[in-house]
């Protein structure tokens, strides 16, 4: 293949002028000449002078050399038995040369037990001995055997001193251990320091590679073993070089390259092979461009190295992990030799392009015509786990993974075990991941990252964390992954002592030098709600990336923070140099969407364009959102719009969200509609919204229409819409309907118990919620803080005192504390029940200061309340209202209730003048009814319906057939200061008797009547719907802005405890 690319800079010669002003590289030196006299003086008799001893002795062969010899022989078995066996023929087993050259024959074909019986047998060892063993124990891996022997071979005594090879030996298996022997490899060479061999070039070289492995982060200790070198070769270059490259170090690599070149010593050292492999290495871990690579190719086909099998599969790697697959597969075909290496190296480089379908389709094409081996297999499964389907890639998997059992492969390397777990998790088999993990013989470090991030990336923090114990428990020191995934567990199940315990591992191990743990440390700590630790761990690390950065800021978005310090990040982020991603503004735009900031949101869009970060679904569905909860409907259309192509289920929900947010739920209904028919699948989030919505407006016939179709969807069985369907029943009045649904869903969690209680307690069931509720507790589901507001509130509308303060006890033996919200749910309970004294001091013993909803419980209490003694609490609830939120307009219609209600006109007045003051305005109670031809809505002395007339003289027929059962107005429910005949006349335009007559001149079935109002019923509309039911034989179901109430027969479900 011949490619026309730039050569590399620092190659290129310098232009006249550039050389003219540097000085140029020193010119390179041969060693000097040796005389050929001097080559064959061997071969010249002395001269007559000299005496013939002075002549050089000659090395004697060994005597019994000729067994040797004879394996070597055309036809002759040169396996070590049939040398073993000859040894023992001629009784030479006590020979030391013998014995070390069948041990070390017996090592390399890594026959270790007849090695080690040979070696026991030896009468007498010396250092080639044990040198000859040790060295077979780790060509074959055996790592933790080898150690042992080099230990006992230190006891032995001066015969068996440690040579050079022993010590490159025992280097190469701290190399092969990792991280986990640094301690024990600078041992190693701390006796090396104390030997004639701490110069020698071949131990050097060992210990560069060494402490490239051993290392984590720059390879201070490799390059200071470099600097003390005296004599360097090529491999002692080659061997930095490669540490570099393999560290993704390219500057250092290529300048590494450069000094070679023009080193000083004397010897010119030209590039090999394994020179021009670190530097492709150096390429494709490092984030430098494809056109170093390019420059380099011609460098490798100039120096004749391009058809080498080695530079050919780094090439190939090279080439597929930048993307250029068909520069690759040219490479990989026009080689002359391929080997599981370079096959190895395109099926990586697919899969580091998410190719994996095509990197099986070229392993199932070549594999008959090259041999593999493990680490084929071990890549193969890497493949597999990233296929786009996971149900495809869990098929070949299982295929490759029957393979290897038959063939025994899976006990012969972890990496095929490790893989076979990797590939399992990703394909979402969790459980089959776990069960390779718990059959395996031997474990890694590898092995427990594996399975620890594979938990936690499946959402079992629990089994992540218990996996994290386990591994420490087993003296395995964390690696950076198992910390970061192992602090992610933590953050998920919010367990802060357990983070702080792994943060006290990251510090031990120094892990934390590492951004990535730090990254993780910030996550776990703003996630468990520790901001002042997650800020320290922050301002404390040495450098930030992107992640950094977007961590401290999703933390910020989640702890519902002024937006102020999401928008300092953002800035400072800006001024470091980083440029923000689509997490960045993802982050950004979460935390401000709450804040219906119009004009910021447009200036985040804006910056948003500048930097291209636009046409990603993620930040366009997050802008719908923003844009939604701002208000500006029409900017969230449009982009909607722009998306048609690329939507996906998060793009759907989130314009449905904004329709229902802003009260379009026509249009929500449409879009869900457009959705049904445009090929995307509706999902439990979306039924769930909808079905929100319906319950929000009481739309009780859409919200059967979309159980109907999640029923055709078969979504009926998915716990979260079921929790949504009891919800919507229940709030849009059919709570028998609820009572059904949730007693057919077979998984309850605590989203359904809660849905289901919260509704008994809702239509005033109080009885009724609290034997659910003791059901919930002896199926095993634990009640958490939304159960026990659902559980007071039972007991606060049923007029249970005692058994609601029993349960507000109970909480703290669940290891749950009170709430705000439980707090104004006691004294909801104790105001209706008016104890007024045990509300003062229930509000004395609080933790918190009270807040609007306290104050705002305390004075409906005070108003209900028949103890005119208690003004003054009364008036201390309306004052700290104001105080605290002047500009909500229902704290003014309270204090100015409240005053009224006991007498007091002048500060009604006052009240009333601070509201037109305060410039807002009081939201009028409307009432409104859903019948065939859509919705009609009413408010107080409404006549702008076209049937007005039918209305007004139905509800005047009405009121005079309910006064002679007996009804008679409740005139103290008007708060004005007004003549008797005139509240009355107030009385009878209340918003809901204008609904329920409407529906009475409309309808003449026995169906219910269902009326929703935005407000709290009034006392006397109350009164007056139980007569109606009575006179009209109906029942009527009227919704308030608190509960539901059912009359029927001329009674209420509340039993006038409302």
């Amino acid at each position: 293949m011949r490619r026309k690319l730039p050569p590399l800079p620092h190659l290129t010669h310098r232009s006249s002028s550039t050389s003219a002003s540097l000085a140029p590289p020193p010119p390179r030196r041969l060693p000097p000449p040796v005389p050929l006299r001097d080559l064959l003086a061997h071969r010249f008799p002395p001269p007559p002078d000299q005496p013939p001893f002075s002549r050089p002795s000659q090395p004697q062969p060994h005597p019994h050399a000729d067994i040797l010899l004879r394996g070597r022989r055309p036809g002759c078995d040169a396996s070590p038995e049939c040398l073993h066996l000859e040894i023992v023929k001629r009784g030479l087993t006590h020979d030391l040369f013998l014995a070390n050259h069948l041990v070390n024959s017996y090592g390399k074909g890594a026959r270790l037990d007849s090695a080690r019986r040979v070696f026991d047998e030896m009468p007498e060892r010396n250092a080639v001995s044990w040198t000859c063993l040790i060295s077979g124990h780790v060509l074959s891996g055996l790592t933790d055997d080898a150690f042992p022997m080099f230990r006992a071979m230190l006891r032995e005594g001066p015969g068996c001193r440690p040579t050079s090879f022993t010590f490159g030996s025992v280097l190469r298996a701290c190399q092969d251990a990792g991280t986990d022997l640094l301690a024990f490899a600078v041992q190693v060479h701390g006796l090396i320091s104390k030997t004639v061999f701490t110069s020698n070039t071949t131990v050097c070289n060992a210990l560069i590679s060494m402490y490239g492995s051993c290392s984590d982060g720059p390879p201070i200790l490799a390059q200071r073993v470099f600097d003390t070198t005296l004599d360097r070769d090529l491999i002692t270059w080659n061997a930095l070089m490669s540490v570099y490259a393999k560290k993704g170090d390219a500057i250092s690599t290529f300048t590494l390259f450069r000094d070679m070149q023009h080193d000083v010593s004397g010897i010119e050292l030209r590039p090999t092979e394994h020179t021009f492999g670190s530097l492709i290495t150096a390429t494709y871990l490092s984030p430098c461009s494809l056109g170093l690579l390019d420059q380099l190719f011609v460098r490798v086909l100039k120096s004749g190295c391009s058809s080498d099998l080695y530079v050919g599969s780094a090439l190939v790697s090279a080439f597929a992990r930048h993307g250029m697959l068909d520069e690759a597969k040219d490479i990989f075909i026009n080689l002359k030799e391929r080997n599981a290496v370079t096959l190895n190296g395109l099926i990586v480089g697919l899969v580091k392009q998410q190719c994996g379908e095509e990197a099986a389709e070229i392993f199932l094409g070549i594999k008959d015509s090259v041999v593999v081996n493990l680490d084929t297999y071990v890549v193969l499964l890497s493949a597999i786990a990233e296929f786009s389907t996971a149900e495809e890639g869990l098929r070949k998997g299982r295929e490759v993974h029957g393979h290897v059992l038959r063939a025994g492969l899976i006990y012969m390397k972890i990496a095929v075990s490790n893989g076979l777990v990797n590939m399992y998790a990703k394909c979402g088999a969790i459980d089959k991941a776990c069960r390779i993990f718990e059959l395996m013989e031997a474990r890694d470090r590898i092995s427990w990252n594996t399975i620890i991030s594979a938990l936690d990336q499946n959402g079992y923090c629990e089994a992540a964390m218990m996996y994290y114990c386990l591994m420490r428990q087993g003296c395995i020191s964390p690696s950076n992954f198992a910390a970061i995934s192992g602090l992610s567990s933590c953050a998920g199940l919010r367990l802060l002592a357990a983070g702080q315990q792994l943060h006290c591992d990251v510090v031990k191990w120094g892990l934390y030098l590492d951004t990535s743990v730090s990254n993780a440390l910030v996550k776990m700590y703003g996630e468990c709600g520790a901001m002042s630790e997650c800020w320290d761990i922050f301002n404390s690390m040495a450098a930030h990336d992107v992640v950094s950065w977007n961590s401290i800021m999703g933390v910020i978005a989640s702890s519902q923070a002024p937006i102020t310090e999401s928008m300092q990040v953002f800035s400072n982020m800006m001024r470091s140099g980083l440029v923000p991603n689509k997490v960045t503004f993802v982050n950004l735009l979460t935390a401000l969407a709450p804040l219906s900031v119009l004009e910021l949101g447009k200036q985040i869009h804006a910056v948003m364009l500048k930097h291209g970060a636009t046409e990603d679904n993620a930040v366009d569905n997050a802008l719908i959102s923003c844009y939604a909860k701002s208000g500006d409907v029409n900017s969230c259309e449009q982009l909607f719009s722009k998306m048609s192509g690329r939507r996906d289920a998060v793009s759907w929900n989130s314009m449905i969200s904004g329709y229902i947010y802003n009260g379009h739920l026509q249009e929500a209904m449409d879009c869900v509609w457009l959705m049904m028919h445009s090929d995307q699948m509706m999902d439990h989030c979306t039924f769930s919204i909808v079905l929100n919505a319906c319950a929000s407006v009481a739309a009780l016939e859409r919200g059967m229409e979309m159980h109907a179709f999640g029923l055709r969807s078969h979504l009926e069985s998915d716990v979260v819409v079921e929790s949504s369907l009891v919800d919507m029943y229940s709030k849009c009045g059919r709570i028998d309907y609820a009572s059904k649904v949730f007693h057919s869903i077979s998984q309850k969690n605590e989203f359904s118990w809660n849905s289901m209680i919260s509704g008994y307690a809702r239509h005033g069931l109080g009885r009724k919620a609290l034997e659910t509720f003791e059901e919930m507790q002896e199926s095993g589901v634990s009640p958490d803080h939304i159960t026990f507001v659902s559980v007071l509130s039972a007991c606060s509308h049923a007029g249970l005192v005692e058994r609601g303060l029993d349960y507000f006890e109970m909480m703290k033996d669940n290891g749950l504390l009170p709430w705000i919200e439980h707090y104004s749910c006691v004294i909801d309970l104790l105001g209706r029940a008016g104890k007024l004294d045990k509300i003062q001091e229930c509000m004395k013993g609080m933790p918190m200061k009270p807040n609007t909803i306290i104050w705002r419980t305390v004075l409906v209490a005070c108003q209900q309340s028949k103890d005119r003694a208690k003004i003054d609490l009364g008036r201390e609830a309306s004052r700290m209202l104001l105080e605290l939120e002047h500009q909500n307009p229902v704290n003014y219609v309270l204090a100015s209730n409240f005053h009224a209600a006991t007498g007091r006109w002048e500060d009604t007045a006052k009240a009333r003048a601070a509201m037109k003051g305060a410039a807002v305005k009081k939201e009028p109670g409307c009432s409104w009814v859903t019948l065939g031809d859509g919705v009609h809505t009413f408010i107080a002395g409404d006549r702008s319906h076209p049937n007005t007339k039918e209305i007004y003289e139905n509800l005047k027929f009405l009121i005079q057939k309910i006064k002679g059962a007996g009804y008679v107005p409740l005139t103290e429910y008007v708060l004005y200061d007004l003549e008797e005949e005139n509240k009355e006349e107030l009385l009878s335009y209340h918003s809901e008797k204008l609904a329920v007559a409407f529906v009475l001149t409309r309808s003449s079935s026995r169906r219910p009547i269902r009326i929703m109002k935005n407000l709290r019923v009034c006392g006397d509309c109350h009164t007056a719907f139980r007569y109606i039911s009575q006179i009209v034989g109906r029942q009527i179901i009227l919704r308030d802005s608190i509960r539901f109430h059912h009359f029927e027969n001329g009674k209420c479900s509340c039993g006038d405890y409302w």
